[in-house]
């Protein structure tokens, strides 16, 4: 058959098809090609770095904070190495036996796995997840001895906060906890590399002070065998540690405040009244920031927020209370300086004085006779200021109240802090659209009725009593220094005012208050037989119920319905060098149960019994600090017995 015969029968459409085919073979190459392309050069670092993390893993290296000292350079808050456990999600072959073998190897449970794992979602990938931290030695151990059995897992080491005085200092410093999405969202814009997982300050000065006490983190690239192991350091960018700070805080003082507090519901402040620097702050009861700041279990954070006594809250900035008979030496400055009375005015100051027909008691109940504001101040008379407060008026004492810092917010650099309340007639129509009585003004003149305060601004306007006439801002912090200790900041002494009180109505006053200590029938006696220290001061007996009779045998009240206690004063009362206020809740009388508290801070700051530089050697206390040290220095102060207060009771 010949050539010609195909050529002739060669069909069309063949020749359709053969064209059809080249293209179609051309475009697959092509396609090919520019696949190649767009791997090998447009997406080459993409895929370099994933072909990278299948032999390296990211862990993030934690910064460590800055250390914390007291005023003498004493550290009171540092870091210690622990061990935080993490896992990298693409190297978990079997997620059901992983979760089984991690919740039977550490106290971890499912539940919290998948949190963290579901927060860690928008991670890069490789990228390590802590799952937990600061293992127990003995977690740390069984971890690491099945390590093998469980690919994808990793331990770490990080630093720890560590609180070295424990509960003593845990409202003042606060404690960590783990950022939440609110925190993370309000600080994206502040370019601290917050991520999920990391540690920020939750409350006291580490909240305030986060931006100075957190470092810059670093990372470590880490090599992994086939099944996620570590092998060695590939890459290491090291942390750089947080700034370092010094408090005014005064170490012996805030412990010795902790132990007289500790059984009891309250808080103790104490400031130089020449400068403002806080000496001590402590409210109870508290709460271990140890434990807090290395995790708790939901369970035991319930339990510590539902606390019926408060536990959570500061009660040295937070607590707001009636003041009391320790505003009487305020009142008693506003009437001396406007001169409603002289020194030398005598008013007949019964068991009970009459108002609109109605009797407004005095604390003692034989009365106090005819006496003029000395003695008022000393024997702490309810019925000599009832009649002054009623001629000076509501609105004066609230003019006078307020010079002394009533009110308004100190400014300490606490978050929270509650600004108390100063009333007047303004204040009540503005606030239940009523008029001012006058027999609200003598509930106030002795520190009852509206009149709240915060221990801070009593310890405020107590230190403008003995220097005075100055109201300060408190201090808190003495300087900012960076790791290699260069100053980054310095606190300055800021005044807040001036009280505008004559230096003899002042020095009246102050004059009482050391009556109240020092003269027979002082409320306070005591002191002076207990201690050499010259402390001047007032008690105060807030009223939370009103009783029918008053007793000395506070045990038989209803706790509840207890009257609080106060006590604030200065010593040594010739030239103040520290001012203390103490506040026990439902604690009966001042004299028996605040003033023996503040008599230790006292004690504690002035005594030259001991040296402050030997705090390591000093001698434990009978009960140690939990979370803290048990080695805690006190000065044991003047070795005059203390027996409790045996005469007045307000």
């Amino acid at each position: 058959m010949s050539s010609s015969y195909f050529k002739d029968k060669e069909p069309r459409e063949f020749k359709g098809r053969v064209f059809a085919a080249t293209v179609l073979v051309g475009t697959a190459f092509f396609i090919l090609l520019f696949r190649f392309w767009y791997l090998q050069v447009k997406e080459h670092a993409y895929y370099k770095e994933l072909s990278e993390n299948n032999a390296t893993r990211l862990i993030k290296a934690v910064a460590p904070r800055g250390i914390i000292y007291d005023r003498l350079g004493i550290k009171i808050a540092e870091n210690r190495p622990g061990f935080d456990l993490y896992i990298i999600p693409e190297d978990v072959k079997d997620w059901a036996r992983t979760k089984q073998m991690l919740t039977s190897l550490i106290e971890i449970d499912e539940e919290t796995i998948n949190e963290r794992l579901d927060k860690s979602k928008k991670r890069p990938p490789f990228q390590a997840v802590k799952l937990k931290e600061d293992l127990s030695w003995d977690e740390t151990v069984r971890v690491e001895s099945a390590k093998f059995e469980i690919p994808g897992i990793m331990l770490d080491v990080a630093p720890k906060r560590s609180y070295v005085f424990g509960e003593a200092t845990a409202h003042l410093l606060g404690y960590l906890g783990e950022i939440n999405e609110k925190e993370l969202k309000e600080r994206e814009t502040e370019g601290n590399g917050y991520s999920p997982g990391d540690l920020t300050g939750k409350y006291g000065l580490e909240k305030f002070y986060e931006k100075d006490l957190r470092g810059v983190d670093g990372g470590k690239e880490i090599e992994v065998d086939a099944l996620g192991r570590k092998i060695r350091v590939v890459n290491w960018i090291p942390p750089y540690p947080g700034n370092n700070m010094k408090l005014t805080i005064d170490i012996r003082t805030q412990v010795a405040a902790w132990i007289a507090l500790k059984d009891k519901v309250g808080a103790a402040v104490a400031m130089d009244p020449k400068t403002g620097k806080v000496l001590a702050m402590v409210s109870t009861p508290t709460f271990d920031p140890n434990a807090l700041s290395t995790g708790i279990s939901k369970d035991e954070w319930k339990e510590l927020i539902e606390n019926p006594l408060n536990v959570m809250n500061n009660r040295a900035v937070q607590g707001q209370y009636p003041p009391a008979s320790t505003y009487k030496p305020i009142h008693a400055a506003a009437a001396l300086e406007e001169g409603v009375i002289t020194p030398e005015t005598k008013i007949m100051s019964g068991p009970s004085f009459w108002f609109a027909g109605r009797a407004y008691r005095d604390w003692k109940e034989e009365g106090h006779g005819i006496i003029n504001v000395h003695r008022a101040i000393v024997e702490s008379s309810d019925t000599f200021f009832y009649q002054v407060g009623l001629k000076l008026g509501i609105d004066r004492l609230a003019d006078y109240t307020k010079r002394f810092g009533f009110g308004t917010k100190t400014g300490v650099p606490i978050h929270n802090e509650k600004a108390g309340l100063v009333p007047s007639s303004e204040w009540k129509k503005k606030t239940y659209k009523v008029k001012w009585y006058e027999g609200e003004t003598i509930s106030v003149s002795v520190g009852q009725g509206y009149m709240l305060t915060t221990p801070l601004q009593l310890l405020n306007a107590y230190a403008a009593i003995a220097n005075g006439g100055t109201l300060w801002r408190p201090l808190l912090v003495e300087e900012v220094t960076t790791p290699d200790g260069k100053s980054v900041s310095k606190p300055v002494i800021e005044k807040r005012g001036e009280l505008g009180i004559s230096e003899k109505t002042m020095w009246h006053v102050r004059d009482g208050l050391r009556g109240v200590t020092h003269d027979d029938g002082g409320t306070a006696r005591f002191l002076s037989r207990t201690t050499d220290l010259k402390i001047a001061g007032k008690t105060g007996t807030a009223q939370v119920s009103k009783l029918i009779k008053r007793t000395k045998n506070v045990e038989s009240i209803a706790y509840k319905i207890r009257d609080h206690a106060w006590f604030a004063g200065f010593a040594p009362y010739d030239d103040p060098q520290i001012a203390v206020v103490v506040i026990v809740e439902h604690g009966g009388f001042g004299a028996s149960a605040a003033a023996p508290v503040a008599r230790e801070l006292f004690k504690a700051y002035l005594s030259k019994a001991e040296d402050a530089a030997g705090i390591e050697t000093a001698p434990a206390p009978a009960t140690p600090i939990p979370g803290g040290p048990t080695v805690i220095p006190i000065s044991t102060g003047s070795p005059k017995p203390a027996p409790a207060p045996e005469e007045a009771h307000d």
